[in-house]
């Protein structure tokens, strides 16, 4: 049986989302089931921010799956400029072909022109390739790591879903894409970008949440196991640690104890593992000796 594809017009309401994110083992709250829904009746790009590993970059990534569309992502860094976002030319083939047209004797320069600047030989990258993809999820991901410079050149994509191609012309999306940016907040984005955008804050997950992720994504977990993972995590995460752990650790961790043959948080593989959830030496240092759950100098 073929799968039906769904379209932001088939989502009647967030729980409806919700259902078909569950579908695909993202388990969203209410919150950001209706955030997420909005977004996407009215066609509007949706802004997330939150600590790093509470589920952002993977809304975006089930949100491609549910709607059977190709992810388009665009990871942020700084330095990032126009050339690697919209489009850039493919100069070596420009070149290749004024050297045939020339040995075709070809002498004609406003059509040697023409053809040179043609959509043949234009690279799109990721913010094009996103207008011109129907339908597609775009992902904007950690978008707090571009230089400030780097959100102008968004406004235009953002706020008509087209750019401007000075030797062709304006490329606009028949079907805008849908968009996800993300952020982990290390600085603030400026405010006439977070205008074009609905925005929802993600916590971490409560603890029933947490749980039933952990037994969702990971069958083979016991409830005890996840159970005491969860408690374990909330507490580290209710801690000064220089990286508390997100639910994408949580799950790292639990898949290497299960990977050891872990049914119970044993002290000892919790300790062994520690690497799987914590990214700091300091954190390391602090929990073996703080005494948390799970974790000791074995």
């Amino acid at each position: 049986m073929l799968r039906r594809t769904n379209t932001a017009s088939d989502l009647q309401s967030p729980g409806r989302l919700a259902e078909l994110l569950d579908r695909e083992a993202y388990l969203a709250d209410e919150g950001l089931a209706t955030a997420a829904f909005l977004a996407l009746r009215m066609g509007r790009p949706l802004f997330l921010e939150g600590e790093a590993g509470v589920g952002k970059t993977e809304l975006a990534r089930t949100l491609a799956a549910v709607l059977d569309a190709p992810l388009i992502r665009l990871q942020c860094y700084e330095g990032l400029d126009g050339s690697q976002v919209l489009y850039d030319w493919d100069f070596a083939r420009q070149l290749l072909h004024l050297k045939a047209a020339e040995a075709g004797g070809v002498t004609d320069a406003a059509r040697l022109e023409g053809e040179v600047y043609d959509r043949r030989f234009l690279i799109a990258r990721p913010l094009l390739r996103a207008l011109e993809t129907q339908p597609c999820v775009l992902l904007i991901d950690e978008i707090d790591r571009a230089d400030v410079e780097f959100e102008a050149i968004l406004l235009e994509v953002l706020s008509d879903f087209a750019i401007s191609i000075p030797e062709l012309g304006t490329v606009r999306a028949r079907t805008p894409p849908v968009v996800v940016l993300t952020s982990n907040r290390t600085r603030e984005v400026h405010d006439a970008l977070k205008r074009r955008c609905l925005y929802h804050w993600l916590e971490h997950p409560s603890f029933e949440r947490e749980v039933a992720i952990l037994l969702r994504r990971l069958p083979e977990c016991s409830a005890t196991l996840a159970e005491q993972v969860a408690a374990a995590a909330r507490r580290l995460r209710e801690a000064d640690l220089v990286k508390p752990p997100g639910i994408a650790e949580t799950l790292d961790w639990t898949e290497a104890l299960l990977t050891l043959g872990a049914r119970e948080l044993d002290p000892a593989l919790a300790a062994a593992t520690l690497g799987a959830l914590l990214k700091h030496r300091e954190d390391h240092e602090a929990v073996l000796a703080g005494g948390f759950p799970g974790a000791s100098r074995g």
